[in-house]
């Protein structure tokens, strides 16, 4: 009888710790929930993108119309890039003002872009918009992109893109995939209210480039006022938890 006890403690130590984990998604722990910046930046908000595992750490002040933002993302493939943008006016990829972060001998460095053409070693790199404090991070095989933007006066949404890339030739990012979560990286970043992200509807193959070095996918269409906030990583409903508590075998319960 004792021995039995014994083995039953144990499994319900197991049971426990099987349940805490799956409380807590393994991506939120590691970015939203607990980042650690080697600039010891803190954000106020954090919003978990709908694709390519990535995730936007952002501040913004309403009283000077600045955004700042980390974002988070690992490329495709080593060396690789990633990259995030505001597109100011359009639901294509012209006109997409990005930041792109990368390996140049060696180093990890951010790129601006102003998306004019399709093949980016044709395009400038003045942006629309003034971005400082522009610098990018490595951790565990994961880049992080610091920036800090101005923006228009009494802004309450922006149309953002996000996307990661398999590598550089010649200091000019290579193209991306074009999968379903290559595609559908977009959408609304609403920057009043509540934090949060608005999905967008997937853009077709002619709004990424059908060829050159490299590409950034367009934003979702100009806001037109609202929060439009669909969601983020904290208000995420934890249903492992409640299925796996239910469906614990009836034979933990019999000695």
């Amino acid at each position: 009888m004792g021995s039995s006890k014994l083995v039953m403690s144990e499994i319900w130590v197991a049971v426990v710790v099987l349940l805490l984990g799956l409380l807590v998604s393994p991506g939120e722990s590691q970015t939203c929930k607990s980042p650690k910046f080697t600039n010891n930046k803190v954000y106020t908000n954090c919003s978990d993108l709908q694709h390519l595992s990535s995730y936007l750490h952002w501040t913004y002040t309403a009283s000077n119309s600045t955004l700042s933002i980390a974002f988070v993302a690992a490329p495709s493939k080593t060396d690789g890039w990633v990259a995030w943008a505001i597109n100011p006016t359009a639901t294509k990829m012209i006109g997409s003002q990005a930041l792109v972060a990368f390996k140049s001998n060696g180093s990890l460095t951010v790129k601006t872009y102003n998306i004019s053409d399709y093949d980016l070693s044709k395009v400038g790199t003045k942006l629309a918009y003034e971005v400082s404090e522009l610098s990018a991070e490595e951790t565990n095989k994961t880049y992080t992109i610091f920036a800090t933007w101005k923006l228009t006066e009494k802004i309450e949404k922006l149309n953002q893109v996000w996307q990661v890339g398999p590598g550089v030739s010649n200091g000019v990012p290579l193209i991306h995939a074009k999968n379903s979560e290559n595609l559908q990286a977009v959408g609304t970043l609403a920057l009043s209210g509540t934090s949060g992200i608005a999905p967008s509807s997937s853009p077709s193959p002619a709004t990424v480039a059908a060829s050159g070095p490299g590409s950034v996918p367009t934003s979702a269409p100009p806001p037109t006022g609202g929060n439009g906030n669909n969601g983020s990583s904290s208000s995420r409903t934890r249903v492992g938890f409640y299925t796996a508590f239910f469906f614990i075998p009836a034979s933990l319960f019999v000695l």
